[in-house]
């Protein structure tokens, strides 16, 4: 996402602005989230028609319940904010879609480069944690991703990545000792 000039509210402004009824605010808010957020659904899900209805649904709760957002007096920001409505609105569109016993969407597995949020949260916990999250399994890395970066619960991963929650268990448990080894 492009930086704003100095004078621009940031995101977490447009969102206080939106929870007041700006709809100006609102549309500035989804002008500057809503490219990268089809991205960041699109690499979970290949089903184009989901990624829409995820993204409307997204945009929807987030103009009814913006006054909800606590903001970074609760550590968070607005982005995160945002993509925790989104991921959550995929997996119920996942479980929509297996309750009407079709087969699943594909989740896009193969990364021919690194993602922003990889990169984000490799240069954020600093080099040594950066290196061994990079030396992780992709199967590992993906579950460790859905858990700690996109703050979903072990059931909600599992319907996202299309795995039996016991799959999920064995991985986050695999992840954090491999993580533990190559910090040692």
């Amino acid at each position: 996402m492009k930086h704003k000039p100095p004078s621009e509210p940031d995101e977490e402004q447009l969102v206080r602005r939106t929870a007041r009824g700006d709809r100006a605010a609102f549309e500035e808010l989804y002008r500057r989230t809503s490219p990268w957020l089809a991205v960041r659904l699109r690499r979970r899900c290949a089903d184009e028609q989901i990624v829409a209805e995820v993204m409307q649904e997204t945009y929807l709760a987030v103009w009814r319940a913006a006054g909800s957002f606590a903001g970074a007096a609760a550590g968070g920001s607005a982005v995160g904010w945002v993509w925790t409505i989104a991921a959550r609105r995929l997996v119920d569109a996942f479980r929509r879609r297996a309750h009407h016993a079709q087969p699943p969407p594909e989740v896009y597995t193969p990364e021919l480069a690194p993602a922003a949020e990889e990169e984000a949260l490799a240069g954020a916990v600093g080099d040594s944690v950066g290196d061994a999250l990079r030396t992780l399994a992709p199967e590992l890395r993906q579950v460790l991703q859905s858990m700690v970066l996109d703050g979903l619960s072990v059931r909600e991963t599992a319907v996202l990545l299309g795995l039996p929650e016991g799959t999920v268990k064995t991985r986050a448990r695999r992840a954090r000792i491999a993580m533990r080894e190559a910090l040692s």
